[in-house]
């Protein structure tokens, strides 16, 4: 799970940058689809280039990830599975 959150947070992170710096420049009520203009409330444009945005990201994490070496990858995955959960306390057995 935590290789997932590897991906997954850093990519989140990206795109709302990403959201940020393209919204201050572009008007949702001004952008075209195909030569027709978007009809759809604000709230959706941003909304659906949020996701737009994500899914590009989480593309160029997973690339990333796909292309380390296997020593590397190795690595990360025995890091990942000895570090204890920061967040929560483990509970006893028993």
């Amino acid at each position: 799970m935590k290789l997932v959150i590897w991906i997954l947070w850093p990519s989140f992170i990206t795109a709302g940058i990403a959201q940020v710096l393209f919204f201050t420049v572009i008007d949702p009520q001004q952008l075209y689809l195909l030569g027709q203009p978007v009809v759809l409330p604000a709230i959706a444009v941003y909304s659906l280039g949020f996701l737009m945005f994500w899914l590009m990201c989480i593309g160029s994490s997973l690339m990333t990830w796909f292309m380390l070496p296997q020593g590397i990858k190795k690595a990360l995955e025995g890091y990942a599975g000895e570090r204890e959960d920061l967040a929560r306390r483990k509970r006893a057995a028993g």
